[in-house]
């Protein structure tokens, strides 16, 4: 593929194409980045008819370019920092723990605000299609990624509109598989490939967790 996805939508029910294999198996389960990989999650689920839910992480963005992630942390004390990024933009460790701090209550306050009274999804022995709306330096995913694998998964696939392929290549080693519907080169900005890439608010990533099928 080429041409830009039209929104979010779109881009979940193109990646379901892509995973008809997993169609109502009892073990797969369907897991979304909040916020904006929860929409292509909710459009996978749907067409699969798998249970859905979230996964938890929040990107540690530069300070003064928040865009730039230069790491990521998950519940459970998760942090995955890139230190490359760190070392080339002479971060401090004070610097990143501030930020940290701040994204540790943010991460809490979605967790509250998304997931209310709703248990959380079992994923002990089963496939996890894990998904966001694409993966520029993969520091939230590989976050994600560390925490799942606590939880004893029998695989763990990454299912992702756009991606780097510097990102993906990165992330082979931690996955099972990596399903990408594009990879540009260069990618510039995840947000350049979708027509519509207006930010998914906390009500609508509500609505859809509220939408779908949860098994325990």
């Amino acid at each position: 593929m080429k041409q830009r996805f039209h929104d979010r939508t779109e881009a979940g029910k193109l990646l379901a194409l892509r995973l008809t294999e997993y169609v109502n198996q009892p073990d797969v389960c369907v897991l979304g980045l909040p916020r904006g990989g929860v929409p292509i999650a909710y459009e996978i689920a749907q067409a699969l008819n798998l249970p859905m839910d979230i996964c938890l992480v929040r990107k540690l963005g530069v300070p003064g370019q928040p865009e730039l992630a230069m790491g990521a942390i998950a519940p459970g004390g998760v942090m995955v920092l890139n230190h490359e990024i760190i070392r080339a933009l002479n971060i401090s460790r004070g610097a990143v723990m501030r930020v940290a701090a701040a994204e540790k209550r943010e991460l809490e306050r979605r967790d509250r605000a998304y997931r209310g009274d709703r248990n959380l999804l079992n994923v002990e022995g089963k496939t996890i299609i894990l998904v966001d709306d694409g993966i520029a330096t993969s520091s939230t995913l590989r976050a994600a990624i560390v925490t799942l694998r606590r939880q004893n998964p029998k695989a763990i696939l990454v299912a992702v509109p756009v991606a780097a392929e510097s990102a993906c290549l990165s992330l082979r080693k931690m996955v099972n598989q990596i399903i990408c519907l594009m990879m540009p080169e260069p990618l510039q900005s995840i947000g350049m490939w979708y027509v519509d890439f207006s930010q998914t608010s906390d009500r609508e990533v509500q609505r859809l967790l509220r939408q779908t099928t949860q098994v325990s």
